[in-house]
């Protein structure tokens, strides 16, 4: 089975009009206009950086009856436990709810589970140990499916305040309150943001109602000040999360690079010094591929409160300790995820002939942590729906990616009755299924996939272009006019280009093949250009001196030394005229 080429969606040029009355480059005024920005009162609001108006916290269902019984914590000094996820979403989002309700004088701690012993979400052991200390349970970026703990907790005598942002089921956990902009009857349009931006939203109302309050230790401007200086965790949890970076998550983003980039915290600057980051680079792609695989890796490989002490310490000498731990343990958490992949590759080679809907495989080598990346890497390669578990003796824990045409999530809630516990969203999920289950929920999975998936002919990844150009236009002009559309990420890509007809004058592969570096020229202005095309070395026996292609790319600038080159970012390629 290959690697599927990907199906080239060029955006229809924007209207003649719409050119005329906007004063920016037409190359990005293109961009904007398919990013739906598409009046000229638009396009200032977005690049000249205006927040967009933070909707009222408590247009969030249930937000009222939350800040109520959190200020009544506060006041009569109750232990309050803040339960989070090991993911950097959920360990940024109970940094953050701690760090919040501390600066108010409460009483609180944090509880993350371990993802070997206890997996994700609520568990009645821990509730009950919980129970016994505290009186006040908050979730963050969990809990919406955890019937059952929820009432175990209410048997318990433990208030439960649930926070989260992924798929509601049928029913509704028994919670004091349960604050999730999923929830289909919440007026507010919140449904993007990701866990520690609902962790954000509540500890934004919780900090404005408890600081007018006599008993308060800070005052109103405190309160905004410690409000302010969350918001490089909601930057870190939003992004690590592939949420949607436009409307209010890229303001919130936006405001918590700033932060990130002038006066991180003692931990995260530790971070970035070990991951070679320096402040003001910090951007989108930065968080993404350099410091959450670090802060993931605690949860993945050791413990995620390793994470929460890094966001959490005020001692520089501490945060470089716990940085370098991350560091290390991000290594082996690569060792194991390519020597995984290559076994699952193995346990598919003898179906691969058969084109499969959805990709199952398992074993009991396979690191609970890394589980979710080799359903990535292998949804990615083939563009099909893919689940990886880890086997115990006793039940299978799983990871399922997906793509657009299969919702993952519905799927699993389809053989929900096979499964002792599952989540996520329509592209991604994990599970837990009894060894026993297994061969049911196996073929009951592949049959779904097998039926929805029918016309697997047509299962192609779509690559959306932003405009057909010229490498005559590739300049550092161009470079500087679309940084202005920063910070990008989901909904809001850097912009993909193509130029067609381009001539290959130099080819070659590295990182061991993996990867493909071109030097190509454009067709008029005979300037060369430097260009890399990850994990895509297969080209390279393809393409010779001389080649003309159609080259789809992004741009992006080579900072190595000091020495900055201006290089194009291969998103895909074909031959001319294919």
């Amino acid at each position: 089975m290959p690697h599927r080429q990907a199906r080239w969606t060029i955006a229809a040029p924007a209207p003649d009009a719409f050119l005329r009355a906007v004063p920016e480059h037409p190359l990005l005024a293109q961009v904007l206009y398919n990013r739906g920005v598409d009046s000229p009162a638009a396009v200032r609001t977005f690049l000249e950086g205006e927040h967009v108006a933070i909707e009222n916290p408590y247009k969030l269902r249930d937000m009222p009856k939350a800040v109520q019984r959190i200020v009544r914590a506060l006041e009569k000094h109750e232990t309050i436990c803040v339960y989070g996820d090991f993911d950097v979403d959920g360990v940024s989002a109970t940094a953050l709810l701690v760090t919040a309700l501390q600066a108010l004088g409460g009483r609180v701690g944090p509880y993350i589970p371990d993802r070997v012993d206890e997996g994700y979400g609520l568990n009645s052991d821990a509730i009950v140990r919980i129970a016994g200390q505290a009186q006040l349970l908050i979730t963050v970026d969990c809990g919406i499916r955890s019937i059952a703990e929820v009432a175990c907790a209410v048997e318990h005598d433990l208030d439960v305040i649930v926070t989260d942002h992924h798929s509601v089921g049928k029913d509704l956990p028994p919670a004091l309150a349960v604050i999730n902009p999923r929830r289909p009857d919440c007026p507010s349009k919140f449904e993007r943001l990701a866990g520690v931006g609902v962790a954000f939203r509540l500890a934004q109302a919780v900090l404005r109602a408890a600081s007018r309050e006599p008993w308060s230790p800070i005052t109103p401007d405190q309160a905004a000040e410690v409000e302010a200086s969350l918001l490089d965790l909601v930057a870190l949890g939003t992004v690590a999360d592939m949420m949607p970076l436009l409307g209010e998550n890229r303001s919130l983003v936006r405001r918590g690079l700033e932060t990130l980039n002038h006066s991180p915290r003692p931990g995260l600057a530790a971070l970035m010094l070990q991951s070679d980051l320096r402040k003001g680079v910090v951007d989108t792609t930065a968080i993404s591929f350099r410091l959450a695989p670090r802060l993931n890796a605690a949860g993945r490989l050791g413990d995620a409160k390793l994470a929460y002490r890094l966001l959490r310490t005020h001692d520089a000498t501490e945060a470089c300790t716990l940085a370098e731990s991350l560091h290390h343990l991000n290594e082996r958490r690569r060792t194991l995820t390519e020597s995984a992949q290559k076994e699952a590759e193995q346990q598919l080679a003898a179906v691969m002939a058969d084109d499969p809907a959805i990709f199952i495989v398992g074993s009991e080598r396979f690191d609970h942590g890394i589980v979710g990346l080799v359903a990535g890497r292998l949804t990615d390669r083939y563009y099909r729906p893919a689940v990886v578990m880890h086997h115990d003796a006793d039940e299978a824990r799983g990871s399922a990616r997906s793509i657009p045409e299969f919702d993952i999530s519905r799927a699993l809630d389809a053989v929900g009755h096979l499964l002792v516990r599952h989540g996520g969203h329509h592209l991604a999920a994990g599970f837990t299924v009894k060894r026993s289950m297994l061969p049911a929920f196996e073929e009951a999975l592949a049959t779904l996939a097998t039926t929805t998936l029918a016309d697997r002919n047509a299962l192609r990844p779509t690559l959306p272009i932003d405009a057909v150009t010229s490498l005559s236009e590739i300049t550092w002009g161009l470079v500087e006019q679309f940084a202005r559309l920063e910070p990008t990420g989901r909904e809001n890509p850097p912009p993909t280009l193509m130029a067609p007809g381009v001539r290959v004058r130099g080819v070659r592969t590295v990182g061991g093949g993996k990867h493909l570096r071109l030097v190509v020229e454009g067709e008029t202005n005979g300037v060369v250009y430097d260009a890399i095309g990850f994990h895509q070395g297969e080209w390279a026996a393809r393409l010779g001196e001389g080649s003309r292609i159609d080259l789809a790319f992004q741009l992006e600038v080579n900072d190595w030394n000091n020495n900055k080159r201006l290089q194009l970012n291969v998103q895909d390629l074909r031959a001319s005229g294919d």
